[in-house]
């Protein structure tokens, strides 16, 4: 169990506008509460020019000082400095320099050689003692460990901030910053990287945190939140989200879903050196100062420093970085810093967690604007096995919000917040909230957020997608779609929606309206109902390219010209009954109509050789039962929508459905049966994989638009969840079971040869599979088209490709490795895709 605050939801409407803020930079000045004083530089040897690690820096008559990396960088942020620098090494003359206290400045130190006569020191071979020292601090690992804790309960208090950085004079001087030109008073310089930046988001949150081991349970109620210029339960939840909470006694620490291998990792001598540096006493403990750095070049690895207490051998504190030429996108910088203390005269805790990130579309690049990400979180009031009543823990979600969470006063939050505020923490709260009531902020919003969710906003009603309006397809040739949706402003309860098209070809209209209602969104209690009359692709997967992308035509191998007319009503309730667990309970109603020309033609066979076309629509009803578990799942939660983000388990998914003959017309009867189970995981350093498998079952007789259809692509795009070499309409199934398993490398080969490590490209590769089969009476109950088969044998697809090209873009070879005798198929080919990952 690590110490760490688990809620991970926002609303939509709350992520666009923190990217907009980003964006479009914000404003205004805040008075001074404590002098920040910032100071960074470089060590070197006045003779040589050399850089120097392990070089002492001290501000004079103080405890406040840092060490020089093994670069000779240092950086110092305080709010206890004095008017004197102070550089040491053994073997030089102390440097002092002027310090402006409450300024940011650069201050380089060159060290001169003093003449002083060292005695001399006879070295004999041995282990290096920092060696000594991990090897004590392995062996004390699982005693240190705070996750051994059978219970623990405490007061957290984070903060959250997000300043917009590369704010260069020329960035100021923009026409469209002008009317905010006021804002840019607070731009501040980073000891982090030395960018310039603004701070533009601030967040405040203190919760109560309970946590037993066995039997597993986690609540944390959070009792009091701030957020500048929002306000809402869902966007307090960020604050505790998992993505930047860490344990540094794990021997992998996930970040962004990549494994690092932690400096104190049972084989850590295999990624890192160390180096014992100091010693000295902190609060009283007498400790070791080790610094650690990378073996080898474009590992996912820290460098950076650690504290260890003498005797228990735990880390008092640790400050770690990602290693400079880790193999990471957008991420041009790290910082992680952590302070533990014994908090019951025995048991070390983690008392202060402080992240920052510096994240940039462009690497290394001070000129393009990008965000600083920062969470500081501060624990205090610890209880230590002394676990509650079982049934204390057990509720339908892990976060609870106070209803007066939001509701606190200033006096409040300055009794009790855990630490002060800083200047430019305290001007960010106003100034959000004076950006928004300028005229010209507004309409620049407006514009993002277009861009950012594919529908313009206006007022009550969002017009879109704009993505839709205008496609192609060999059915329809042009197509013109206008639809829209309400606004959260128009209701957070209750979203409506539809749409008309029509297409020049066919000479037809299309339509489509659906309504949600939310009777809770945390668990999600939901009611829904769709209509829709309407073209769809049979045997396409969830993942496809939609139809009416104004740029699908583009990307097809073959013309659309399979798809079937479809008349669908829907309902359905969705009951989460607690994190992690839902059912969905489904009415619908559908009628098929083949529109593909002669070819597509729905026929069933009547006697034993005679075809008869059928006169109307293939009608089914069905009522449909679907359980979905996924334990710990993180998400992220909107008004309406909610995003899976992945979970550390298998998420297993069942659907039941029935048809039910003779309602609404309904000419079939049967029952449909389909498990899914998919899940990732990293493999040690080694990259990360991921694999689904689903099997399913149809029993009834059936024409073959309503049994198993296997997902095909027809396009040059890559889709993980179809098969890339298939064709719509080419394999069918009333029982199957396909898998696909695939793993991304993360540049393990590709590193260690110099051209490739350069352009930090990464391997990956795949194979895919299917099994199935058909019953006698429906292999003869259908009419087949031309090019449709059962499977007799297995199908197998395999592929091996390059991502992260230009950070974004994937190429894959794909071999079919079986029915290659099939018409229009090919053994080979190549696809791409875009992909957005760190």
């Amino acid at each position: 169990m690590q110490f760490k605050l688990k809620t991970e939801k926002i609303t939509k409407k709350t992520t666009y506008r923190l990217l907009l803020l980003t964006l479009i930079i914000t404003m205004l000045s805040g008075s001074v509460f404590a002098q920040l004083t910032k100071i960074m530089g470089t060590v070197s040897d006045s003779a040589t020019g050399e850089p120097m690690p392990f070089v002492n820096i001290v501000f004079k008559g103080t405890n406040t000082g840092i060490t020089s990396d093994f670069d000779g960088n240092y950086a110092i942020e305080t709010l206890h400095a004095s008017d004197t620098l102070i550089a040491s090494f053994v073997g030089y003359e102390k440097i002092k320099s002027a310090v402006v206290i409450g300024k940011f400045q650069i201050i380089d130190f060159k060290m001169k050689s003093s003449s002083v006569m060292l005695q001399d020191v006879v070295i004999r071979p041995g282990k290096n003692p920092a060696e000594i020292l991990l090897d004590s601090i392995i062996a004390h690992k699982e005693q240190n460990d705070p996750d051994h804790f059978d219970a623990y309960q405490y007061e957290a208090y984070t903060k959250i901030e997000l300043d917009a950085n590369n704010i260069t004079e020329k960035f100021q001087n923009r026409r469209m910053y002008r009317p905010f030109k006021f804002i840019f008073d607070n731009v501040d310089t980073s000891t982090v990287n030395g960018k310039t930046y603004l701070p533009i988001f601030l967040s405040e949150t203190i919760s109560d945190v309970y946590a037993r081991k066995d039997p597993n349970g986690y609540i944390e109620k959070i009792k009091a939140t701030k957020i500048s210029g929002f306000n809402n339960q869902s966007a307090m939840q960020l604050l505790s989200d998992e993505y930047f909470n860490t344990n540094i006694y794990d021997n992998f620490i996930d970040l962004f879903q990549v494994n690092f291998v932690s400096p104190i990792a049972g084989n850590g001598l295999s990624f890192y050196k160390y180096y014992l540096v100091d010693s000295a006493y902190l609060e009283g403990r007498w400790c070791y100062k080790v610094m650690f750095k990378p073996r080898y070049k474009q590992t996912m690895t820290f460098t950076g420093n650690m504290w260890i207490h003498d005797s228990t051998y735990a880390v008092k504190e640790i400050e770690m970085r990602m290693a400079e030429d880790a193999n990471m996108n957008f991420v041009n910088d790290l910082v992680i810093d952590k302070t533990f203390d014994i908090v019951d005269g025995e048991h070390w805790a983690l008392t202060r967690d402080y992240t920052i990130g510096d994240f940039n579309l462009i690497e290394n690049n001070k000129r393009t604007l990008g965000f600083f990400g920062k969470k500081t979180t501060t624990y205090r009031n610890y209880i230590i096995d002394e676990p509650k009543d079982p049934k204390f823990y057990t509720a339908p979600v892990d976060v609870i919000v106070s209803d007066s969470a939001d509701k606190h006063d200033d006096t409040f939050w300055l009794e009790n917040r855990h630490e002060d505020l800083t200047k430019d923490e305290r001007t960010i709260y106003f100034m959000i909230d004076t950006l928004t009531t300028i005229p010209q902020f507004k309409t620049y919003i407006d514009i993002v957020e277009m861009v950012v969710t594919g529908y313009y906003v206006k007022g009550k009603f969002e017009i879109g997608p704009y993505a839709s309006m205008l496609s192609f397809n060999a059915v329809e040739g042009a197509r013109f779609r206008f639809g829209g949706r309400t606004s959260n402003k128009f209701s957070k309860k209750i979203m409506i929606g539809g749409y008309a098209a029509y297409g020049t070809f066919d000479g037809r209209f299309k339509y489509g309206g659906n309504v949600l209602y939310m009777f809770d969104k945390n668990p999600r209690r939901a009611l829904s109902a769709s209509f829709r009359y309407d073209l769809e692709q049979l045997g396409a997967s969830q993942n496809a390219f939609r139809e009416d992308f104004f740029l699908a035509f583009l990307f097809r191998r073959q013309p659309a010209d399979k798809l079937s007319f479809v008349e669908e009503i829907k309902l359905s309730y969705e009951h989460e009954w607690f994190r992690g667990f839902s059912t969905s309970f489904i009415l619908m109603n559908r009628n098929l109509y083949p529109v593909g020309g002669a070819k597509f033609q729905f026929y069933v066979q009547e006697g034993e050789t005679q075809k008869v076309e059928t006169e109307d629509a293939i009608t089914s009803a069905e009522f449909g039962l679907d359980f979905r578990f996924a334990y710990k799942e993180r998400v992220t939660i909107g008004e309406f929508e909610r995003i899976s983000l992945g979970a550390k388990f298998p998420i297993i998914d069942i659907k039941y459905a029935y048809g039910m003959p003779n309602f609404f017309k309904s000419d079939y009867e049967y029952h449909k049966l389909q498990i899914g189970i998919k899940h990732w995981f990293n493999i040690l350093n080694f990259g990360w994989s991921r694999f689904n498998v689903e099997a399913g079952r149809i029993w009834g007789t059936l024409p073959y638009p309503l049994l198993k259809l296997h997902e095909g692509n027809e396009t040059y795009f890559f889709d993980e969840s179809a098969f890339n070499m298939m064709n719509y309409y080419e394999f069918v199934s009333d029982k199957y079971l396909k898998f696909y398993y695939t793993h991304h490398f993360n540049g393990l080969l590709f590193n260690r040869i110099p051209l490739f490590r350069k352009l930090k490209w990464r391997e990956v590769g795949f194979v895919t599979g299917l099994i199935g089969g058909m019953d006698q009476k429906n292999r003869d109950f259908s009419v087949w088209p031309q090019g449709m088969y059962t499977l007799d044998k297995p199908y197998f697809e395999a592929g091996a490709g390059i991502e992260n090209i230009f950070k974004i873009i994937r190429i894959d070879a794909i071999w079919r490795l079986s029915y290659l005798d099939h018409a229009n198929v090919s053994p080979f080919g190549v696809r791409a895709s875009l992909v957005f990952k760190f």
